[in-house]
């Protein structure tokens, strides 16, 4: 059922462009993962925040960290990060879906948001996000369990009608990202330019956004504010 609550980014659900890295250093990043995952041609890394310094400083990036404290408040943990890599020449599409909830998990659409960070750029051609403007006014959808390269993800319904001619493309330069209400109904294609295209996804969240969630699950990682019961993580200034 459509409501007429307009969520924590407006109607359209999302803000964008915002920069969290100039382009040069995002893409002498992205040159050292495709040397990184080149030989094993590895699509989806999980939580690279918990393990490697560059992760863990992108998604502290002063931009980027204002912008989601200005729409959830000076308290911001990451609950989750995934690095994609679109490789060239192989079929992967990322179906239609919404990043606040699928089999093992539900977000507070008010206390909670993601970002896909661009690390190259983000083109129509290379696999770059599709977004249905106004479509979390919709609320959660049902989903369902659905392998995608290794990773289960909640599918939007296709009975809603989210097809290529009836959204828009997000295209964004290396170094830029995109804030989306968690239940914005995006998608992306299979890249079929010459180079990888290299995405980051990060799950924000505040105090009380997790509303159900895996219990194996990594836990969640604080990086502002003092309303978090655990103790803070140390700040890490790594560079690109």
């Amino acid at each position: 059922m459509l409501t007429q609550i307009d969520g924590i980014l407006g109607q359209r659900g999302m803000s964008s462009p915002i920069q969290w890295s100039t382009p040069a250093a995002a893409c002498g990043r992205a040159a050292l993962l495709i040397a990184e995952h080149r030989g094993g041609t590895r699509e989806i890394v999980r939580n690279p925040h918990l393990t490697k310094d560059w992760a863990a400083f992108a998604v502290r990036t002063p931009n980027l960290l204002a912008a989601v404290q200005a729409v959830l408040g000076p308290d911001i943990a990451v609950e989750n990060t995934f690095l994609v890599v679109k490789w060239p020449g192989r079929e992967f599409e990322i179906p239609w879906h919404q990043d606040g909830i699928d089999a093992r998990l539900e977000l507070h659409p008010d206390r909670s948001v993601s970002a896909w960070l661009a690390i190259t750029d983000a083109t129509a051609a290379n696999g770059g996000l599709s977004v249905a403007p106004g479509s979390h006014r919709l609320g959660y959808l049902p989903v369902q369990k659905e392998p995608a390269n290794g990773a289960e993800r909640g599918r939007a319904d296709q009975a809603h009608g989210f097809t290529p001619e009836t959204t828009i493309p997000v295209p964004l330069r290396a170094g830029c990202a995109v804030l989306m209400d968690s239940r914005l109904v995006h998608r992306s294609g299979t890249n079929t330019s010459d180079g990888a295209r290299i995405g980051l996804n990060v799950r924000y969240t505040a105090p009380g956004g997790i509303l159900r969630r895996d219990p194996q699950s990594p836990s969640v990682v604080p990086i502002s504010g003092t309303g978090w019961k655990s103790s803070r993580t140390r700040e890490r200034r790594a560079p690109l």
